[in-house]
């Protein structure tokens, strides 16, 4: 979707404006296809080189991205970066971008997942939680809809507003959000206006997993009563808002367990358990699997993607 968000848009653009605004290529390494984490084989039209030159360069990855920006594949974009104009991030694509020491100084996202690890790795950068960041000749965005929204800004600031609300009319996509609007950890969608009560309240949750709200200090940020707060997570979640907050609380741990190397204990003090124990009984309770167990089934059964 983070590749589809980047060329549709152009692609969009051309054909409302009936003229060849922009034109684009994929390259990969080795000139080798670069296989999507949904099994499908994106074919390159050129390999990296020397010899490429452009007005932008597009640095796109998801996971895995250590072993995929190689030491190779850093020396050969060092040498070609020169010859962009602007040069951008596309999830962990930002992490290739800190790597190469682009970054320093400046401000920048990755997707909200990492936010904090890519914060830890890269002191020298000013991460920040939006949408996309844009700063001195290069841009980054936190995934798929976020790099939807900087498409479209590029195509408001280089021709116009009408054109970019074309291009979002033919995707039916309602571009609501700028680029400093922050990355939410649940997408909430309606909920937000049919119950906003709800949405402050994850959003709330949200913002202290690592720390959890009583469910009644929840209930008072509200101004609601306990008794109001569960029949409203009950009619529009069918779950307490303590299990909803459980909930959040082991998917993110889940996450941590999966797509990073932390050890367990300092996963559970990440999600808030007080105890490498605590973390455990409720992991094997919604995995059937302790967090150790479930890591390593993942590496047996995962193949590596691009």
């Amino acid at each position: 979707m983070s590749l589809a968000s980047v060329l549709d848009v152009m692609r969009g653009a051309n054909r409302m404006a009936q003229r060849q605004l922009f034109e684009w290529q994929i390259v990969t390494p080795n000139n080798q296809a670069a296989h999507l984490t949904c099994g499908l084989a994106i074919q390159p039209d050129a390999p990296l080189n020397k010899q490429l030159q452009g007005d932008v360069l597009i640095l796109l990855a998801g996971f895995n991205h250590q072993q995929h920006f190689d030491k190779t594949i850093l020396r050969q974009l060092q040498k070609i970066i020169p010859r962009f104009r602007w040069i951008g991030g596309i999830e962990s694509g930002s992490w290739a971008l800190a790597r190469l020491g682009l970054l320093d100084g400046r401000k920048a996202t990755t997707h909200w997942e990492d936010l904090e690890d890519f914060a830890l790795k890269h002191p020298s950068i000013e991460v920040m939680p939006d949408r996309f960041v844009m700063d001195g000749n290069t841009f980054t965005s936190g995934g798929a809809s976020p790099s939807f929204d900087f498409m479209l800004h590029l195509i408001r600031c280089r021709y116009g507003q009408q054109l970019a609300l074309e291009v979002s009319s033919i995707f039916i996509y309602d571009a609501v959000h700028t680029g400093n609007d922050a990355q939410p950890l649940v997408s909430l969608g309606l909920l937000e206006t049919q119950e906003p009560r709800i949405a402050k309240a994850i959003r709330l949750m949200e913002e202290h997993l690592d720390d959890p709200l009583s469910i009644k200090q929840i209930a008072q940020h509200l101004a609601l009563s306990l008794r109001m707060l569960e029949y409203l997570f009950r009619e529009q979640l069918n779950h307490t808002p303590a299990q909803y907050y459980l909930h959040l609380r082991l998917q993110s741990a889940q996450r941590l367990v999966t797509d990073t190397r932390l050890p367990i204990q300092e996963i559970a003090l990440r999600t808030g358990f007080n105890s490498l124990g605590s973390l455990s009984r409720c992991f094997r309770e919604a995995y059937q699997l302790s967090p150790t167990q479930y890591r390593r089934s993942f590496k047996q059964t995962n193949k590596t993607p691009s």
